[in-house]
Parts: structure tokens; sequence; C-alpha cells
């Protein structure tokens, strides 16, 4: 299996709902460095599963989408508590729509890394 990986960051606002929370209760941001991982079996005739400009073009194309926004205030996550599991889906998902026809490409994993030391994973198929 192949990968090539992209990276980029986002910042956000966000407030989440539940005592497990704590003081992550209150409106807060967060800064988030987020990692592509895209993966298929065989590089194209190129000899290559995807071109890394393309693919950190749409990894900022998709995170412009969310980034110095206050999320609570977006309609698609009204009811929503946007952990980092779930803004990892979230990206994982709108890569994925962009993807299509870059190449080769038959998975996805996307990594939001909260801090050095902590960070949320979602990978689906294409």
């Amino acid at each position: 299996m192949y990968t090539v990986t992209v990276r980029d960051h986002m910042m956000i606002a966000h407030s989440l709902t539940g005592e497990v929370f704590g003081p992550a209760q209150r409106l807060h941001g967060a800064t988030y460095v987020v990692d592509a991982a895209f993966s298929g079996p065989e590089p194209g005739t190129d000899g290559i599963l995807l071109d890394i400009g393309r693919a950190t073009d749409l990894l900022r194309e998709v995170l412009g989408g969310l980034t110095y926004r206050n999320l609570d205030d977006e309609p698609e996550f009204a009811g929503v508590n946007t952990s980092t599991e779930v803004l990892a889906r979230v990206v994982a998902d709108r890569l994925a729509a962009g993807v299509v026809g870059l190449g080769p490409v038959t998975g996805l994993q996307v990594t939001l890394h909260e801090s050095h030391v902590a960070s949320a994973s979602y990978a689906r198929s294409l």
C-alpha cells in the first residue's frame, strides 16, 4: 500500500456539550495541525498515487471552509458536538468528495493534532 500525506492547519472556535468536556463546554478556540494521508495499492501509470501539490491545494480548500469560524454558529453543526473525532470525519468526507479523479486513491485517513501529545483520526475508503 502506498501513502501520500500532506499537512496544513486550521483554527476554529466552538463549545462542547456535556459534563465530560469540563471547561471546554464554554466557547474556546482550537488550532489543529491536520494530516491527510491518501492511500492506494499501486501508483498510476505516471508513477504517483496523486500529485502532492493538488492534494495540498485540496486540503487547504477544505480547511478554508472551516478555519476562522465559530462552529457553534454554522448551521451544518447545529446540535453536533464538534469534537476532534467529529471534525476529523468532516474533513475526511470533504476531502473524499474532492479527490475523485486525482489518482488511484482508494483510502484516506485524516488526523487532527490537538497538541503535541494528543490527536484523533478518521479513516475511510473511497
